[in-house]
């Protein structure tokens, strides 16, 4: 089955985790795998510091001198002395340095000389000792630094993923239930989303009119309108043909035991339905229409999961 990209980002992200955490790769394998991800995620910074790792850094650009920091590279700083080397030749000069440090060997000597010959292998292996922490210290760095990255990737993507499946499960369940119960209303949708797309202020005036044309049907099939009144919280309301939110705040007060809910729902349908109305007559740019849109699908939807 073909992966989705945030399916094949997730994935790569994993398997660059697993390769650090159990030592699978080399560092080589690890840095092109870490630049695909970075490919894939479109960080442009993280491929341009990837790249100086796999060719070697330089002194002239600010991404280079910064990871010259952070990946512990500095001999001096302030004199520019430093290992500017790819990871590749720092992995290579630590493996030298431990192959010439295990053939290292005090003389068997004595004598006058034997103090200076003991001094001078001591710190020929001092010496070897320190490039070692030293290189093995920038090498820990870089794959920290990678491991960094792929987590990050790692659970964002996969946090985006589960919000995107979570919202399209919810859609479908409500898509559903406006097709069940509101037919001629679903019917309109495409055509809100067409005038949006168009993006300019006729059309999305005509977007909105739609919107509070869908909620005031809305209100004729949930609850249609009657000459009788209804008691809510000590207000006798009418539900007569324009009387809208009160048809529909009625709907919610029969079917909704939260009377946290019912005030939360209530609210929300009074700013959504005046705020499409003033849309229809002044300025809304195309964000803010949107916002409405979505927002009107979303509360019908709520309101008809309700339904008792």
């Amino acid at each position: 089955m073909e992966l989705s990209k945030n399916e094949h980002t997730i994935f790569l992200a994993k398997e660059i985790i697993d390769d650090i955490e159990f030592s699978r790769l080399d560092c080589k394998a690890v840095l092109l795998k870490a630049t695909r991800l970075a490919r894939y995620v479109d960080d442009e910074k993280i491929r341009t510091w990837l790249r100086f790792e796999m060719q070697g850094y330089n002194s002239k650009e600010d991404i280079s001198l910064n990871y010259m920091s952070r990946t512990g590279r500095w001999i001096d700083k302030e004199k520019l002395e430093g290992y500017w080397s790819p990871l590749a030749q720092i992995e290579s000069n630590c493996e030298a340095q431990k192959q010439k440090l295990a053939l290292i060997r005090i003389p068997d000597t004595s004598g006058d000389r034997a103090v200076f010959v003991i001094d001078r292998v001591t710190k020929q292996m001092n010496d070897a000792t320190t490039r070692i922490s030293k290189f093995e210290g920038i090498k820990s760095r870089v794959i920290s630094l990678i491991h960094d990255f792929a987590t990050t990737v790692y659970y964002q993507n996969t946090f985006d993923s589960l919000a995107e499946n979570i919202f399209d499960n919810y859609k479908k369940d409500i898509d559903l239930l406006i097709a069940e119960n509101l037919g001629d209303i679903i019917e309109q949708i495409p055509s809100i989303i067409s005038r949006l797309a168009e993006n300019n202020s006729e059309s999305i005036s005509q977007a909105l009119t739609t919107c509070r044309r869908i909620i005031d049907s809305f209100s004729d099939h949930i609850f249609p309108a009657t000459d009788s009144t209804i008691n809510i919280g000590g207000n006798e309301l009418s539900l007569k043909k324009d009387k809208v939110q009160n048809r529909i705040n009625a709907y919610i007060y029969n079917n909704c035991e939260s009377e946290s809910r019912r005030k939360k729902l209530r609210q929300n349908l009074s700013n959504l339905y005046e705020r499409v109305s003033v849309g229809v007559h002044s300025d809304v740019d195309s964000s803010e229409a949107k916002s409405l849109f979505f927002n009107t699908y979303l509360l019908l939807g709520e309101i008809l999961t309700l339904k008792k």
